[in-house]
């Protein structure tokens, strides 16, 4: 379907809305379906979400089980798999749908239903909202974009390691073209700090491990990893090459310091989750996604990891340490 055409029909549909969120008017209790893209049953961040997600559902009075449905599919890391169960809850028409990330929403775009993405990067650069403030169609959410993010990874992995002088900032362009606002701030702040920020498009395993070799062999290197899904997917790898190279880096997804990286500063996926659930209920309520703006991250969190610190011969201050939200020993 052409996306003039995908509008027209929301525009239909938005004529529709429902205009109350009770049992009563539904003929039956809400569902809700939550597309929990990137993980796998059981996964112990995705469970902490829907936790998140039902406490602040019950604090607005939606109690699972009782006056609403929240059925969750797991689909993992594959594409296809996200692809092949968002069209199965799509079968099953439910009055709302809740996915986790971009790959996620985007198997859910031809859905004339409303969505509400969370861990979303680049909704506009993605297709899905016109712009912030007015999305514009049948999708609203959270991004987890904040330009600073990138002065914040530069301050963090000079305030570890104050040595770093050359610190190559790895994207993959394809996957991440918002990633141009992490490296202007993270230049900025390398300015004032006596440090110099490289840009190092990578869409190749060879493209990774090169990054490493070089700043291993100008000496004083080091590596920020933004929150990108192609560096995630190669996670294991970065995290090996920045062991082998003895190379400090901080990393913007929190799946970095829970599989042996050194340090994450991210946004709160379950703060997003329970601040999520106000958009469910709104909606639920009769508000439009095109009337509900894209929510940024407002809480942030550090991880750092001691063993990954040991590996490398690293000492973090105690300074650091004693900001961190979550110390791995």
């Amino acid at each position: 379907m052409r996306r003039r055409e995908f509008i027209t029909l929301l525009g239909i549909a938005g004529t529709l809305w429902p205009l109350a969120a009770d049992a009563q008017y539904y003929g039956h209790t809400p569902r809700v379906a939550v597309l929990m893209g990137g993980l796998e049953v059981g996964d112990a961040n995705g469970e902490a979400e829907i936790r998140a997600l039902e406490e602040g559902l019950k604090e607005l009075g939606w109690t699972r089980g009782q006056n609403i449905d929240l059925n969750y599919y797991w689909p993992g890391a594959q594409t296809s798999q996200a692809r092949t169960i968002a069209d199965e809850i799509v079968a099953t028409q439910p009055d709302l749908v809740l996915s986790r990330s971009t790959p996620a929403t985007t198997a859910l775009m031809r859905a004339v239903l409303p969505i509400i993405f969370v861990l979303v990067t680049d909704p506009i650069g993605s297709g899905f909202v016109r712009n912030l403030e007015r999305p514009g169609f049948n999708l609203t959410g959270f991004s987890t974009f904040e330009a600073s993010a990138g002065a914040k990874w530069l301050e963090l992995l000079k305030e570890a390691a104050p040595n770093v002088s050359r610190i190559a900032l790895l994207f993959n362009p394809e996957t991440a073209p918002f990633a141009q606002g992490y490296l202007s701030s993270a230049e900025t702040a390398g300015r004032a700090l006596g440090a110099t920020v490289i840009s190092v498009p990578s869409s190749t395993d060879a493209d990774i491990k090169d990054a490493f070799t070089a700043r291993a062999r100008e000496g004083n290197g080091g590596i920020i990893g933004i929150a990108d899904t192609f560096i995630t997917d190669h996670c294991d790898l970065i995290i090996a090459l920045a062991t082998q190279n003895r190379l400090p880096a901080i990393y913007g997804s929190p799946i970095f310091t829970r599989s042996g990286g050194l340090m994450v500063y991210s946004p709160d996926d379950v703060d997003i989750y329970r601040r999520a659930a106000g958009y469910v209920d709104r909606i639920l309520r009769g508000a439009h996604p095109a009337q509900l703006p894209v929510q940024q991250p407002d809480k942030f969190t550090l991880s750092v990891n001691l063993k990954a610190a040991r590996a490398i011969g690293l000492r973090l201050p105690q300074t650091l340490l004693a900001r961190a939200d979550e110390i791995i020993e």
